[in-house]
């Protein structure tokens, strides 16, 4: 059930995607009368699944899921009909429109992108407001899970002042994001300042360890259930470890301490169970563990427990329009970074580059139309810079010679486009080669 929901999201963030930026290509080329004669989701290689002609265009559903497109009458792209453009131009086709209107037509469909990911952006903070731990709240710290993070000297415990030189307000989703792509790090370790600068193969030993959150706020210790082997038939499912053998275990890091320290020893144990604070013996086994599965507790939960104040802040419609807008330039800003860094061979970025399998394990097992929408226009934003490019075959290509049109007062000649087409065509299949190809290998040394 789990792969059918997550596969459920995956498959209609990007029929939704696809379409909103097909449909941006075709408003304008009607809009001047230029023929369309296919609009598709999904590429129809030999076949469609689905198709019906409604006026002079044909719309279907292809069979192949690696996007979708509009063919334009009289216009290079990548189905290469050189027997249409063997023929004299028609007033109707792409090739006969005045520079600029085949300009708007080409930047229709990145157009439609980046709004439909500031419109989402909107529509998320009048919903569903923010919710956030303020980072003056985490008096305590934070938790540090993986390896890289400490390698760099970050360690649980530190409070995270600054990144890059902007002070950290607020705890939230982006806070790792920023940590991934920082220079600079400004912590707080036992009242004194120290600076960590990041190295800039920093993503490349990132991804030698398990993914998840890389800094997030320190857990408390609860029972999820008990193992069927486990001797600790004292404690019970939702119990919260409060002390163990007469050491301060209010965390989930501090108890894995304690526990080693302890391996193959009864000792005392104090947990809150109903609200009530209860003493119980607990066996540590020769590993170190309880015989447990450990548990989690939801915001509201952490909240009245006293482990931190969580924060929400709601918009009315007018609100929401500036911080959407502002989200989605945030959002914008930094997946440029994120790009600047895959094409900086120091960084090593480029092994993270992933192609269909990584954006599908970006959605969670759960349906949530929350993170959909959040999922949805950060790929809507990725989609628009990645068709940007100035790659020939992408719409960064035509816009790029469009442009050198306009300002030259020369139109490259028809064969020369189809050549640039088709080396494009060739540097996308690797691309797409390359991408995926890391899908496979990190799947392969899982």
């Amino acid at each position: 059930m789990d792969i059918v929901i997550k596969l459920s999201q995956f498959l209609l963030s990007l029929s939704l995607l696809i379409i909103l930026h097909e449909l941006g290509h075709f408003i304008p080329a009607k809009l001047f009368k230029t023929r369309v004669e296919k609009f598709y989701l999904f590429f129809d290689v030999k076949y469609s699944l689905l198709k019906k002609k409604i006026g002079e265009t044909e719309y279907g559903i292809g069979w192949l899921p690696l996007g979708g497109y509009v063919k334009i009458s009289g216009m290079i792209d990548e189905s290469m009909d050189k027997e249409q453009m063997a023929l004299p131009p028609q007033p109707w086709e792409f090739r006969s429109k005045p520079a600029w209107q085949r300009l708007i037509i080409m930047l229709g469909g990145v157009t439609v992108n980046f709004i439909l990911a500031f419109i989402i952006y909107i529509g998320m903070a009048f919903a569903y407001g923010d919710t956030y731990v303020a980072n003056a709240d985490l008096k305590d710290g934070v938790w540090i899970t993986n390896p890289a993070i400490e390698k760099i000297g970050i360690k649980t415990g530190d409070k995270i002042i600054s990144i890059d030189g902007h002070k950290i307000e607020n705890f939230d989703d982006d806070t790792n994001l920023k940590v991934v792509m920082a220079k600079e790090i400004v912590i707080e370790r036992n009242g004194q300042k120290q600076t960590i600068k990041v190295p800039t193969d920093f993503i490349d030993n990132l991804s030698k360890h398990e993914k998840g959150l890389l800094i997030s706020p320190r857990m408390p210790f609860v029972i999820g259930g008990i193992q069927e082997d486990s001797q600790n038939t004292s404690l019970k499912p939702k119990d919260l470890l409060i002390t163990l053998n007469g050491q301060e275990a209010k965390y989930f890091d501090q108890v894995k301490v304690i526990l080693e320290a302890n391996k193959g020893k009864t000792i005392p144990a104090v947990v809150l169970r109903d609200l009530k604070q209860t003493p119980i013996t607990v066996k540590v086994s020769d590993k170190g563990t309880l015989g447990v599965v450990s548990g989690g507790l939801d915001i509201k939960s952490l909240e009245k427990l006293g482990y931190y104040k969580i924060s929400t802040k709601e918009y009315s419609f007018a609100e929401s329009i500036p911080v959407g807008l502002e989200k989605g330039k945030n959002k914008l800003v930094d997946y440029g970074k994120q790009l600047k860094m895959i094409f900086n061979p120091e960084t090593k970025a480029y092994k993270q580059v992933g192609g269909f399998a990584a954006i599908y394990n970006i959605f969670p097992n759960s349906w949530s139309w929350e993170v959909f929408w959040s999922i949805t226009a950060l790929l809507s934003i990725m989609l628009g810079v990645m068709n940007l490019l100035p790659i020939p075959a992408l719409d960064g290509g035509h816009v790029m010679f469009l442009l050198y049109e306009i300002i030259s007062g020369k139109k490259p000649s028809d064969k020369f486009l189809e050549n640039a087409q088709m080396v494009g065509f060739v540097l996308l299949i690797a691309l797409l080669l390359f991408a995926n190809g890391n899908d496979i290998y990190k799947a392969i040394m899982k």
